[in-house]
This record gives C-alpha cells, structure tokens and sequence, in this order.
C-alpha cells in the first residue's frame, strides 16, 4: 500500500516526501506544477518507491487513479502565497474546496486515512490582543476579497469534518502557521526566502507596512515530523492541530537579524500595503500559534529556533545561487 501527497512538488510536500521514502514508505506525489516545482523532487526520480503523476488536484479521474492503492492521502495542493490569492481569489477557491472536495470522496471510496492541510489564516482577523491563537477560537473574517483564501480553508474544514462526523471518515485537520526551510520560493510573498534572497543581493529588504507584526516561524522538517505522526494514531482523528513554532517575532526584528546575519549592505525599506498589494488589503499584527494541543497530542517540541533556522535557510540560499 502507498501514501499519496497531493501537492507533492511543493515546498512541504517534497520534504515530506524525502521523510516518508526514509521511512519505507512507497509515495505518489501529485503537482499540477502552478506553484510546485520539478526541481525540489528532482532527486527523487531515482528512488524505486517514489512515484510521479503531473495532473491538478481539480481532475477526479486522476485523483482516483494515483489514490486508488493508498491507505493515506496527505492533501497539500492549494493554491498559497498572499500574493497569488490576493491576485487570483476566483482560482483560490475553486481550487481549495473542490479540490478538498474530491480528495475527501476520493478516500472514502478506497478507504485512506487523510490529512487536510489548512493554514493559520483561518482566525482571521487578530481580535485577540496578542493572544496565541487556541484551536477552540472562533474565527473572526470580513468581507475583503483578501479573505477568500481563509474562508475557502476553514471551508475545507467543515467539509472534512463533516465527512468524518457522517461518514465515519478518519481525517486530520492541521493548520499550519509559517513554515520555512530550503526550497521555499519567495515568489509569492513568503519573507524569510524574500528577505534573505534581497539581503544576498544587495537589493533593498522591503518590509510591508511598518514591521510592527508579529509572526512565529517553524522548521520545515519539525512540520514535516508533526504531521507524520499524527497520522500515525487514532486520537488525532476528527481533530484540528495547530502546528507550528510559538517563538514570535516582529517583521522589523527579522529584516534586521537576517541583514546580520549575511553581513549584508542592504537598505531595509518600508512599503506601504497597498503599493505592494493593491487597495483593500489588510494584514494581520499577531500570528502565534498555542501548540498545547500538539505537545499533549505526540509530546512535540520544535527542535530548531529562529536563529538556527535563519542559519539553516541562508546557508542553503548561497549555495543554490553560486
């Protein structure tokens, strides 16, 4: 029996590919390649268990096909990036519920358990004071266009929620706050490559806004770690997870240790929202995940800090631009 990870070209879907290969496991991964990349799994091809189907997540037929030996779907493929949702909401959320849709349908015709990847956008708007953000929190949304994307995710909850309570489906619900590690693209606005790539360059580091918001950032292999396991037992069936790093940071301290960091002569330049987004875009001050609910659920703590995971990811920025 095989795993299936739609999204599988992508930045957490090819790490978990590697981590899954390393376990035994024999993986098919799905891209339609939009935001995946073919480089990030290029080593893979080699591997005997390790399979390849290029094809959108939206194509039933083809999601039917590449499940239909699996026991586990780990549902990734959406569409991601402030940027691109803010830029194509339609695309955003035909894509993430029809294709959440498909994918729940899918499992429960041969039976897979299934994580369904959903995101810290869900809250919504920061009502919290600089709260962690708890699971049990109501979600919080207005009615912008830049909130398609949260609404088109919690969405994707009810409705796999839903196939767990009347189907009896076994279904995982993690929210992933930020997530960064090597072959994370900045192109669609993700700060830390973003950063770092204009910091190695010499190009202004721009900051939206006034770099006053707070964020929370988690190693790629830690998440990677985190949803294996949970997968692995029944007591995360029908839950919704937070994972992630709880250490915060501002916008503005990041900017500053990464231009350390590369000894950089970079000027750090504020850019107003709407110069970097276009009109009606609003951002959120305070996201921090409360990672209770992970730690009493497979005893997790991040093993790599802010500092290291900087260390880590402009390491591997200068060697993929030598």
């Amino acid at each position: 029996m095989s795993v299936l990870i739609t999204g599988g070209a992508g930045f957490i879907g090819s790490h978990l590919a590697e981590a899954l290969l390393e376990t035994g496991e024999e993986v098919w991964a799905l891209d339609d390649l939009s935001t995946g990349n073919l480089r990030n799994i290029l080593p893979l091809f080699e591997h005997p268990r390790f399979h390849f189907e290029e094809g959108s997540v939206l194509d039933a037929g083809k999601v039917r096909k590449v499940a239909a030996n699996c026991r586990k779907i780990y549902h990734l493929a959406a569409v991601v990036g402030v940027r691109l949702v803010f830029e194509k909401p339609l695309e955003t959320i035909e894509t993430n519920v029809q294709g959440t849709e498909i994918v729940l349908k899918t499992a429960l015709q041969y039976g897979c358990k299934v994580l369904i990847a959903s995101t810290s956008e869900v809250y919504g708007k920061d009502t919290r004071n600089g709260d962690k953000f708890r699971e049990t929190d109501d979600i919080t949304l207005a009615t912008s266009l830049r909130w398609g994307y949260a609404c088109s995710k919690a969405l994707d909850e009810y409705l796999a929620r839903s196939y767990a309570q009347q189907k009896g489906l076994p279904v995982v619900i993690v929210r992933f706050f930020n997530t960064v590690g090597p072959r994370q693209s900045p192109a669609y606005g993700m700060v830390i490559p973003r950063f770092i790539r204009q910091a190695l360059t010499g190009k202004p580091i721009t900051i939206y806004g006034d770099g006053k918001q707070v964020r929370s950032f988690g190693w790629v292999g830690d998440v990677v770690r985190s949803i294996m396991q949970l997968m692995a037992i029944s007591q995360s069936e029908g839950q919704v997870v937070n994972i992630g790093n709880d250490e915060p940071v501002t916008i503005e301290d990041l900017a500053h240790k990464i231009k350390a960091k590369t000894e950089s002569d970079s000027q750090i330049a504020h850019i107003p929202y709407e110069q970097a987004y276009g009109p009606d875009f609003e951002d959120i001050r305070y996201r921090v995940p409360d990672i209770g609910k992970l730690r009493n659920m497979i005893a997790y703590e991040p093993t790599v800090n802010l500092e290291e995971i900087l260390n880590r990811t402009i390491a591997f920025e200068k060697q993929s631009t030598a």
